[in-house]
């Protein structure tokens, strides 16, 4: 069977993982991080997509971002990851492929999804053990959006700037969202939608997706919610 193109619409807000190969691990210091988010800016800037969040963990990491055209964001991860597979391969003495294939993206309906997929990669650290909170974790959007520090390499979507009138209740509100957490359904659905590469989103806003691209962007019928496939094992 043909392997299922991946559904990339410009305007779109987009979840997208990367995982190492054989979930190896893909970052061996702080300067690893940093050279990853640099690349990733470059490349951003370069093919036009607007970044919004992120979080990078040992072995995989999640983006939240919105392309402006239809080849910008394969252009964006091809160019920052093959740069950063050269990075690291060097800087460790090792050969041959860091990431697990291609990585893995779908459209998501920014009104439903896109602040809980925010507060679902901030906690991402959280549910790991790693951090007793999100703020406490470096290598997230989550400071930038809780007013901790500013992050040059984001550009905040409208839903966010609708959060509040001021900074500082915009701040707020993102860090009450975080805090409040997503439910378990939402998690999962987060997840299996961004490995599966079906679009997450009710009936309207999948016929919507569906009259933009002649790629199926549901598993089922138009009009019902998509089921997410089991072959694919969660993934924080």
């Amino acid at each position: 069977m043909a392997r299922l193109p991946r559904l990339t619409l410009p305007g779109c807000a987009h979840h997208i993982i990367q995982r190492g190969n054989n979930r190896q691990t893909v970052f061996s210091s702080a300067a690893d991080q940093q050279m990853l988010l640099t690349l990733l800016g470059e490349s951003a800037r370069k093919f036009g997509v607007a970044l919004h969040a992120y979080v990078l963990m040992d072995n995989h990491f999640h983006l939240l971002a919105t392309p402006s055209t239809a080849d910008g964001l394969p252009q964006m991860m091809q160019a920052a990851g093959r740069r950063y597979v050269r990075y690291y391969n060097d800087s460790q003495g090792r050969s041959g492929t860091l990431w697990e294939g291609r990585y893995r993206a779908t459209v998501i309906h920014a009104e439903r999804y896109l602040l809980p997929c925010m507060a679902y990669m901030d906690l991402n650290p959280v549910r790991a053990g790693l951090v007793a909170e999100a703020k406490d974790y470096p290598w997230s959007s989550y400071r930038h959006y809780a007013g901790l520090r500013v992050d040059s390499l984001l550009t905040p979507h409208p839903l966010v700037w609708a959060l509040g009138n001021t900074p500082f209740a915009r701040e707020a509100a993102y860090a009450e969202l975080v805090r409040a957490g997503i439910t378990l359904e939402q998690q999962d659905l987060l997840t299996r939608s961004a490995l599966s590469g079906w679009a997450l989103g009710e009936g309207d806003f999948l016929a919507e997706l569906q009259k933009r691209t002649e790629r199926r962007v549901s598993k089922n019928q138009a009009g019902r919610p998509p089921m997410m496939p089991k072959e694919d094992p969660p993934l924080d």
